[in-house]
Order: structure tokens, then sequence, then C-alpha cells
């Protein structure tokens, strides 16, 4: 088994999808609020460390101060608050430890769904990340919103989070994007621009993202079903 991973959390964002008086990864959530739950959920992995990515007039800090928690400032786009966790890493990080890359806006994602991942994306090449088969009929549309065609959901997944890859793999592969002036929307994008294919492990669909208002309710139940099941 490989050392503990390291996990960077991009939370800069001020998620106006949401309309809210406040970034998403602060609305109220389950007693507590979005990112608190989120980082708690990723202790629960023991990491070594753990790199918030804030934005430069973030003052949060998380409430347990001796939690293994690092800070750095993110950038215009989620890409460019993974890269700055990455360079929070450098020193610390050696370059086949695995470092975890998860949204903060998904406080459902399981600790079996974090532990599977964690122990398989050690022994791929091209990294891992969870993700949930399409189950509905996939349809294509024009720019009127029209039906243009029926899309198989053969083999269609939802990319979610956790993405898992080896630090010093993962820096060159997002500094090599950006550097072409890519801007990838995840991790998994930056290695297939390159022509490079990570693994799809399928976790639980209820790892959803806060990202509309409606999400926000929805997430609240989730939370409330895993903890009567104990999940």
């Amino acid at each position: 088994m490989t050392r503990r991973p390291w996990v960077i959390v991009p939370a800069a964002g001020s998620g106006q999808r949401m309309q809210a008086d406040r970034p998403k990864q602060y609305l109220p959530l389950a007693g507590s609020h979005v990112l608190a739950l989120t980082i708690e959920r990723l202790l629960c992995l023991q990491p070594q460390a753990l790199v918030l990515v804030l934005a430069a007039d973030d003052p949060y800090r998380y409430h347990d101060a001796a939690a293994p928690l690092i800070y750095a400032q993110g950038g215009a786009e989620r890409c460019h608050s993974v890269w700055a966790g990455l360079q929070a890493l450098s020193g610390h990080a050696q370059d086949d430890d695995i470092v975890l890359v998860h949204d903060a806006a998904r406080p459902c994602v399981r600790v079996r769904d974090l532990i599977a991942l964690w122990q398989i994306v050690g022994d791929e090449p091209n990294g891992a990340l969870l993700a949930a088969p399409v189950r509905d009929t996939m349809k294509k549309a024009d720019a009127d919103g029209h039906i243009t065609a029926t899309v198989s959901r053969e083999r269609l997944w939802h990319a979610l989070t956790p993405q898992g890859f080896r630090y010093a793999d993962l820096c060159a592969v997002l500094e090599q994007t950006l550097t072409a002036g890519q801007l990838p929307g995840d991790e998994a994008s930056a290695f297939e621009w390159l022509g490079r294919a990570p693994r799809l492990l399928a976790g639980a669909p209820d790892n959803i993202k806060i990202t509309y208002p409606e999400d926000h309710a929805l997430a609240a139940a989730i939370l409330r079903a895993q903890q009567e099941n104990g999940a």
C-alpha cells in the first residue's frame, strides 16, 4: 500500500449559478455548512494533508486547528486553483505520492468510495476518478432546445470527484495544458487532452455536486438518508 494520499480541495469559486447570498461552499447544511462537511468526509481518509484552496479575500479556516490542513490562494478557474494546490505541496509530496482532487461542493461523497479510489489509483498509470454510469436516455439538442439525436448511453459516464493521480504526473500534465492555453474543466480532461485515458471507477450516484438551488435540498436529503443507513 502506498503512503496516505494528499488531498486538494479547490474552493475559490463564487458559485454564481446558485444565486445565493454567499459562495455555495458556505451554504448551511445539516447543522454545519457545505465546505466543512466536505472536509470532514475527506479527513476520514486520514490524508497526509488537505490543501484548501481559497479565494484571495477568503478568511475561512476549518474549525479544528489540529486537522492537517494547508491553505493556498486560488485562481480564476478551477484548474488554476488545482495548480496552486499542487504548488503548495512542493517540498512535501513525493513524486509517486497520490493526490486526490475533490470538489468543495460534493459533501455527500461516501467514505467507502474514497477508500476504493485511493486503493486502485496507484496501479493506474493515467490515474482514476469516481464516476457514475449514465442511466437515462440521452438526447442531443440544437441551440433552440430541439432534439437532434438520441445518443446511446452505453459506456457513457458522469464524471465525479475525487480524481486521483500521482503527484509528479499531475503537475506535469496540468503544467503542459495550462502552458498551451487550455483550461481543463477537471483533471481527467487534462490527461485526455494529452491522449491519456484515466480509469473510471463506479461510485455512488448520490455523490452530487451542489450547483443549482434545488441541489441544496437534495444534498440535505441525501445526507439524512446516509446517516439513517450508516453509509
